[in-house]
């Protein structure tokens, strides 16, 4: 099974994500990360999905997300020509006996203490997926009391951006006649 990062800009309306992600599902595809935010363009957002292929062609489906008419652009990254990271928000047991060594493993992994508590310490950490893993092999010893870990964001590498390809114009109504029809 192979994994696909893809970078798609839509149109920042309700409804996209909902349409989008019932497009891999009505094709029998798993997402296996989702994340969505703003671009540096007005009313444009950018979604980086994950998606695990088998024996389906990815781009059956990529060819189905050109048809939405809230679809700008879709690019596919690849992993040499990308830089990706995750955010990992880990709730750790530390008390008085093992905290020195949660912290060592905090700086081992340059990741940040964001909470601390009596009995557990809150820690922060970005990185790709093999980081993140390797992280939580180190603490999991010491007792995870809760995880939450962002979808993947991911960008190409060099000066040009995704937007700087053929990003369709957003329709701007043309101006009114006035008011009463005069």
């Amino acid at each position: 099974m192979s994994k696909h990062t893809l970078s798609v800009l839509v149109e920042d309306k309700p409804g996209v994500l909902a349409r989008i992600a019932g497009l891999f599902s009505r094709r029998g595809f798993n997402i296996d990360s989702l994340a969505v935010g703003p671009t540096e363009l007005p009313d444009v957002s950018r979604m980086t999905i994950v998606v695990s292929v088998e024996d389906l062609p990815l781009e059956q489906v990529t060819k189905q997300l050109n048809k939405l008419v809230e679809v700008i652009k879709i690019v596919e990254l690849d992993g040499p020509g990308s830089v990706n990271r995750e955010l990992l928000l880990v709730k750790v047991r530390a008390d008085v006996d093992t905290r020195g060594q949660v912290l060592d493993a905090v700086q081992l992994f340059k990741a940040r203490v964001v909470d601390v508590a009596p009995e557990a310490v809150t820690i922060e950490i970005t990185g790709n997926a093999d980081k993140l893993a390797d992280f939580l092999r180190i603490i999991e010893p010491f007792g995870i009391r809760e995880l939450v870990q962002s979808g993947m964001v991911a960008i190409g590498r060099g000066a040009r951006s995704i937007s700087e390809r053929t990003v369709r114009p957003v329709p701007v109504p043309p101006p009114s006649a006035g008011v009463g029809g005069a």
